[in-house]
């Protein structure tokens, strides 16, 4: 998933050497917010004082005054994506909401892997991707129900607002204990192990593209994909943010679909009807 807000252990955010004023926070609130829907409520004040701090003293900054300044300017539009990595935290693991990817396995033995060896296109979307391990877990699932999925039209996306986080994610490398959670038929025929650490096999490498994509901006794709997976991202939104990006997916979800989101959002738009454990599909679609 794509960000997460947990304060950490500093002093007040008003305290120190560079104050952040209420005025300062509300417009690097209203800049995240209209760069990325994220929504930052007046809590997180000292968060924001804490990630930010860092990148004033790497710019040579001696306050946010000055900063704020930067970033609402047209000079200023690479720091303000540095600002958007800074004050989102991106917490995945592999097999995060296990039940998921036990449905998506369903799905495959049920018709999915089929209609790929009928020569029809399959197409998964990991919409905020992280570093990674999202869209690995669907390529080791999908190549745990179908392993000559290179023979087929058979593609991820995976995309994440954060260039610096999606290039993480191409290299496919990850510390030995971070795979604890992948099933060991899957993690000894799709990784291989080098030095500490295990890197993703090319087989699962190759099934996925990996891009920067702001869910809040257009969106390239046209054709439809069999399973969206959008967990743990509409949370940090308000709620007329996540509605409209609910009604966003709905035209993109082909009707066998599934729109997987996390466990403590829900779907509110009237063309999904639940279909298991926080996963949904359109109405009237394919059973």
């Amino acid at each position: 998933m794509m960000a997460a807000f947990a304060d950490p252990p500093t002093p007040a955010s008003k305290g120190g050497d560079m104050p952040l004023s209420d005025r300062e926070f509300r417009e690097i609130a209203a800049l995240l917010y209209a760069d990325s829907g994220i929504h930052l409520p007046d809590g997180k004040v000292s968060l924001v004082h804490s990630r930010l701090c860092k990148r004033l003293r790497v710019l040579g900054m001696e306050s946010f005054r000055d900063y704020v300044a930067l970033v609402s300017s047209a000079s200023g539009a690479l720091e303000r994506r540095a600002m958007l990595s800074a004050l989102t935290t991106n917490v995945t693991r592999f097999f995060r909401e296990e039940h998921h990817f036990d449905d998506l396995a369903e799905q495959l033995r049920g018709g999915w892997a089929q209609k790929a060896k009928r020569g029809e296109r399959l197409r998964f979307w990991s919409a905020a991707c992280s570093s990674g391990e999202e869209p690995y877990s669907l390529a080791l699932t999908l190549l745990g129900a179908l392993p000559d999925a290179a023979r087929y039209d058979v593609r991820i996306l995976a995309t994440d607002i954060d260039p610096m986080i999606v290039e993480k994610a191409r290299e496919g490398v990850y510390p030995a204990a971070s795979l604890e959670a992948v099933p060991s038929k899957l993690r000894e025929r799709w990784t291989e192990r080098r030095g500490g650490d295990f890197v993703i096999a090319e087989e699962a490498r190759a099934l996925i593209s990996f891009r920067e994509l702001n869910l809040m901006a257009d969106w390239p794709m046209r054709g439809r994909f069999q399973a969206i997976f959008c967990r743990n991202v509409a949370i940090y939104f308000d709620a007329e943010t996540q509605e409209r990006l609910w009604g966003r997916f709905a035209p993109l979800l082909s009707p066998d679909g599934r729109l997987y989101i996390g466990h403590s959002e829900r779907v509110g738009d009237r063309r999904y009807e639940p279909a298991g454990q926080t996963a949904y599909r359109l109405k009237g679609g394919l059973q």
